[in-house]
């Protein structure tokens, strides 16, 4: 068996699902359009740039789901599936997923956005497993109401390769496990992950990351 890994935002979607949510968020009224679009355009460039700071991002970035009870968060997620994601779902991107699948590969989407927002894009991707920051719950469960906290480890940067092999312990396999170990990403801020793997493919990579790739003689695939 091989491992296939995708990250989402420019990799598998041909946007950024985190600053979708926000932009939606806007539109519908629920936060201050002039305070909270800034904030989130301030952050979405530190992200390209990668000099994101990951925790004050998520302060800023979960402060909504606290603020709201979890049955209107959910219609809104809803809401938002069918305004912003399932349109920007493309043939390329389900095919190069399918095509994993198909294989009998272990697939999982490993992304630095929220579990709330990705779950159901995991899902409709038809990927069993989801690898995100996991936003804290009052009551420690996944359906309770959140806190505006992060539980556990954001998956970021070098977070992302301590969650991927957590994940794998609790599958009883481990990254050397499997013959060939695949990671899909745009992103120079995916560069710790990427090098862990056998198989690393630049997609759709900004800048930065398309040097390096091609430096390093890493495939380079532009599938929007």
């Amino acid at each position: 068996m091989n491992l296939a890994l995708f990250d989402l935002d420019h990799t598998l979607l041909p946007t950024d699902s985190g600053h979708q949510w926000g932009r939606f968020l806007v539109r519908h009224g629920v936060v201050d359009e002039e305070s909270f679009l800034r904030r989130n355009e301030e952050f979405f460039g530190q992200y390209k740039a990668g000099v994101l700071d990951i925790h004050a991002f998520l302060r800023f970035a979960l402060a909504p789901l606290a603020a709201h009870p979890r049955a209107q968060l959910e219609q809104w997620r809803d809401a938002y599936m069918r305004e912003a994601i399932e349109p920007a779902m493309t043939p390329q991107a389900r095919a190069l997923v399918r095509k994993h699948l198909d294989a009998g590969d272990l697939c999982a989407l490993v992304t630095a956005t929220n579990s709330f927002i990705t779950a159901p894009i995991c899902a409709a991707f038809g990927i069993k497993h989801l690898i995100a920051t996991e936003p804290a719950t009052a009551d420690g469960t996944p359906g309770g109401q959140f806190t505006g906290e992060v539980a556990g480890l954001p998956s970021f940067r070098e977070g992302k390769i301590d969650r991927v092999h957590s994940w794998l312990k609790g599958l009883g396999t481990r990254l050397d496990d499997f013959a060939t170990t695949t990671f899909y990403s745009d992103s120079i801020n995916d560069l710790p992950l990427l090098e862990k793997v056998s198989d690393p493919i630049a997609t759709n990579p900004d800048d930065r990351l398309r040097h390096h790739a091609a430096a390093a003689g890493w495939r380079i695939m532009d599938l929007f």
